[in-house]
Parts: C-alpha cells; structure tokens; sequence
C-alpha cells in the first residue's frame, strides 16, 4: 500500500455547481476511507449530504456476531457521519457479504434516489481493482454497478413503476461518481478536511478495534489514501473520482 495513484490525464477540479449529494455504498465505514474527506468540505459550503447503506456491516467483525455488530456498526455510521456533517443515514436490507446485483438492488437504490432527488451520486468502484491495484470486495462491486443502471431506472418512469404508486417520481442525476477508480477524471482538493475525515474513520472504533494489529490507523490510512490522491491532482489531500457527466 505504497504506491501512488497511477499517473493519466490531467485531473479536472470537481467544482461546486451543485446543492445535493447522495453517497451509496454497501457496507459502514466505505464512506469513511476517504470520501468522508469531501463530504466534510460539501456539507461545511452549505451542501446537502446523505448517506444510503445497503448493509449494516454485520459479517465485518470476526470476534463479534452478527446480530450484535449490525446495531453497533450502524451506530458507528451514524457517529462518523455526524463529525462530517451528515445526519440522514439510512440502511438497505441487504446481509453484509453476500449482496447481489440483481433487480431488487437496482430498485431499492433508485428508490432512494428518487426520495432525496440528489444532483450527485457517489458510489463506489465496481471494478475488481482498486486504483492501487487492491482486490475489490464483491459487495462493493455489486452496489456500484448497482448505481450504474440505477440512475438510469431512476429517471424512467416505466422502470420499476412500482415505485411510481409508491409516491416517488422520476428524477435524474446530473453527474454519477466513482471513488476509488483506477479511471479518475476529477478531484475534491480535501486538504483542509483530512482531520475530520480520520475522525469519522475513528467512530468506526469498535470494527477498528478487531482488524489486524499490522493494519494501518485510521490517521495512517487516510493520509495514504487522500495523498495518493493529491499527487494525482498536484494538490497536498485529494479525493480522485471518477465522474460519469449526465447533464
């Protein structure tokens, strides 16, 4: 976990044309390895934040079973949200570790969507790789591509139309975000948020507290994450994304 972000085409800076940011991921604590960073700077310029989980973490603490850890790792969500300036958090139905892409998913993300009616949606890569070239987890992999047709069902009527007599009309999204991509095109500078990002990974304190004594801290690990991502952007902390343009 030492090498920097590959190198590409120059990174275009993500701006502020926007009021409104639903990030989707699958499990508690995804937000908070580095994108928490520009969630912090987005909610301290007046923008709209929410987060949507589709699992509760259960199945992420080996000594701790899962029926105990999804209560605790949900409050830990909440808690890490808070220090970035998020207060509506809500939780999917989906079991930690066996998510599946399928219909039910895509359905229940743009549900979501289309009851916060974000102008951005952040999610995670859905790739097999990480841009350092870390393995991905399956559940992540799921909830991304999820996202990808999701936004799309979102802002057809005729796709799920079910939640139509639910109450939730069509919405879209303007600009469809990936973190962690080995594909960057744009850049959060976080640099004045990297302390609030490491606190809301530290709220994580009970998950934290059962990984590998070798694992790096919570203060470590983002400072590697968000500085990979400022040498990519020629900035001191970034958040790279990787930005789908549906305007």
């Amino acid at each position: 976990m030492s090498e920097p972000a590959a190198t590409g085409p120059a990174l275009a800076e993500f701006g502020e044309d926007f009021s409104s940011v639903l990030c989707v991921v699958a499990h508690p604590d995804d937000i908070e390895y580095g994108t928490a960073a520009a969630v912090a700077k987005w909610t301290a310029a007046g923008k709209t934040v929410t987060y949507f989980l589709l699992t509760r973490g259960e199945a992420g603490i080996d000594t701790m079973h899962p029926d105990e850890a999804a209560g605790v790792r949900e409050q830990e969500e909440r808690d890490g949200a808070a220090l970035v300036g998020v207060t509506e958090v809500d939780f999917g139905t989906y079991r930690d570790g066996v998510v599946e892409y399928g219909l039910p998913l895509r359905r229940d993300i743009a549900r979501e969507i289309r009851r916060r009616r974000p102008d951005v949606l952040v999610t995670g890569h859905y790739g097999d790789r990480f841009v350092q070239g870390m393995l991905n987890q399956a559940d992540h992999r799921a909830v991304g591509l999820a996202c990808v047709d999701a936004v799309a069902d979102a802002g057809n009527r005729w796709i799920f139309p079910e939640l139509l007599d639910e109450g939730f009309e069509p919405w879209n999204v303007k600009r469809l975000c990936f973190a962690g991509s080995p594909t960057a095109t744009h850049y959060v500078d976080v640099t004045e948020h990297v302390d609030q990002s490491v606190a809301s990974l530290e709220a994580h304190a009970a998950y934290n507290s059962a990984l590998p004594k070798e694992f790096p801290k919570p203060s470590e690990l983002i400072g590697m994450i968000l500085g990979w991502g400022g040498q990519a952007a020629g900035v001191d902390k970034a958040l790279t994304l990787d930005v789908v343009d549906r305007r």
